[in-house]
């Protein structure tokens, strides 16, 4: 999703005060803890404020806290957050950081546990109320940013109906604060009336729906077909499923995609939101950060490794180390992919083809490498990127993607993940040598992005190294 400089700014502003928050609340507990172990006056106990002090009160206790608010999600669609919900979210937050902090730091200060539970629960205090001060504070700014119309979600309506009509009026017109900047319509069919056009601009066809996606920047899109629409309904919700936008329907509309979609918030009794977030946000941090650790590691262990690689396939025959080619990642971004050169350098003069068993094409070193899936470590730099994460559907070229989507126009739902190095598919199927068993691989894949979770990654990332040390990568 495209966030604005005011957007930035704010979720900036709320790392800043949640930092500042968790220093004061520290700093007054921290000489409120010594008054009461050595009976020292508050403002005499600053006078044995060490080295080690300085570095827990400035570095270790509020980026600590940083990391579980990150974990949280608390700096996710800041702008679409809930005063009640983010006061749920902080007090679960701030009860589960005192907690630690009291068992990691209070634990040894007292061999009576009351003392203990009363230090913990006077940190939870502390920091609680000077966490919701300032977040409350912040998210009062961010919504009168949304009611005076400085920031908001530019928005598109697909149906140029009357049920389109009733929903611009309610949504626009609505007591609640929901930020929605409309952009325009477009007719969900060639045309269907002109009634709609006399409340916002046509931006064009459904056709063209992608192209005015990016164009006007959209970050919202409201389908409301009509009831006779409705097998148009599927069609839209796939293209809209690989795009960083928000999706909502119509509740009557819900039972036609029930089960294929999760909903969240009802706003209004008009509009169920469909979002993609296949992960919760915790769960999303954390596989992001053992992407880069893992990543960094397997760098640096494989270093030996990787320079043997290079150095074989340079003396394989002639042509770069590195071989890069254009794949298509999430949201159906394009990247170049990095793989060790497995095959001669006029490999596809004929036009793009996929490998196979046999392939004339694959250099003796080559099929060693893709055995072991050597030619494939390079890839740790594009996970090191953001481009690719560990366990994914693995990207493909847009000339096979445009084969696929022909007949299987569910592939586009494998761009709404990032790709990976390993997934389901590669450990169930393997690697495709047509499109037909690309299909095959992508029911796998599927599967995976239905039913994703960090625990299934781990059980992907552990069946793939039983596949490694099989030697049945290829």
């Amino acid at each position: 999703m495209n966030l604005s400089k005011t957007k930035i700014a704010a979720i900036r502003k709320l790392v800043i005060s949640d930092y500042i928050a968790a220093l004061v609340a520290w700093l007054l507990f921290w000489g409120y803890r010594h008054y009461l172990l050595e009976q020292i006056d508050f403002w005499n106990s600053w006078k044995i404020f060490g080295a080690r002090d300085y570095l827990m009160t400035i570095v270790i206790i509020p980026g600590g806290w940083l990391v579980l608010y990150m974990l949280a999600g608390t700096y996710f669609d800041l702008y679409r957050k809930s005063r009640l919900d983010e006061v749920n979210r902080t007090l679960i937050s701030c009860i589960l950081g005192s907690i630690l902090v009291s068992l990691f730091i209070f634990a040894n200060d007292a061999e009576d546990y009351s003392y203990f539970i009363r230090t913990t629960g006077r940190y939870l205090f502390i920091h609680t109320a000077a966490t919701l001060f300032s977040r409350l504070l912040l998210l009062n700014h961010v919504k009168n940013n949304l009611i005076e119309g400085k920031v908001g979600f530019n928005t598109l309506i697909i149906g140029g109906n009357q049920k389109a009509i009733d929903i611009y009026k309610k949504v626009s017109g609505s007591t609640k604060v929901l930020g929605n900047i409309f952009k325009g319509f477009i007719y969900s069919t060639k045309e269907n009336g002109n009634g709609m056009s006399r409340h916002l601009p046509q931006l064009g066809h459904l056709s063209e729906l992608e192209q005015i996606i990016d164009e006007h920047e959209i970050e919202e899109v409201i389908v409301a077909v009509d009831t006779s629409e409705h097998h148009l309904l599927e069609n839209i919700i796939t293209r809209l499923s690989y795009r960083p936008v928000v999706v909502k329907i119509q509740p009557d509309l819900y039972d036609i995609i029930s089960g294929s979609v999760k909903t969240s918030n009802v706003y209004d009794a008009v509009l169920i939101h469909i979002y993609p977030d296949l992960m919760p946000d915790w769960q999303r941090v954390c596989k992001r950060a053992f992407d880069i650790f893992a990543s960094a590691m397997a760098l640096i262990i494989l270093s030996p490794v990787l320079l043997f690689a290079a150095i074989r396939v340079k003396l394989s025959s002639a042509g770069p180390i590195i071989y890069k080619q254009q794949r298509i990642g999430l949201f159906g971004e394009p990247f170049y992919i990095y793989k060790f050169r497995s095959m001669y350098t006029d490999a596809e003069q004929h036009g793009p083809a996929l490998s196979s068993t046999d392939d004339k094409r694959i250099t003796p070193w080559g099929k060693f490498m893709r055995k072991w899936r050597i030619d494939e470590l390079p890839q740790f730099l594009n996970i090191l990127k953001g481009e690719m994460s560990l366990v994914g559907p693995r990207p493909e070229r847009q000339y096979f993607i445009n084969k696929i989507i022909e007949t299987h126009p569910h592939y586009k739902y494998l761009h709404k993940v990032k790709p990976g190095l390993t997934s389901w598919g590669m450990v169930q199927f393997g690697y495709a040598e047509n499109v037909d068993e690309m299909v095959d691989r992508m029911k796998y894949d599927l599967l995976y992005i239905e039913n994703c979770s960090l625990m299934l990654d781990v059980k992907i990332m552990a069946y793939t190294l039983i596949v490694l040390f099989q030697g049945r990568g290829k």
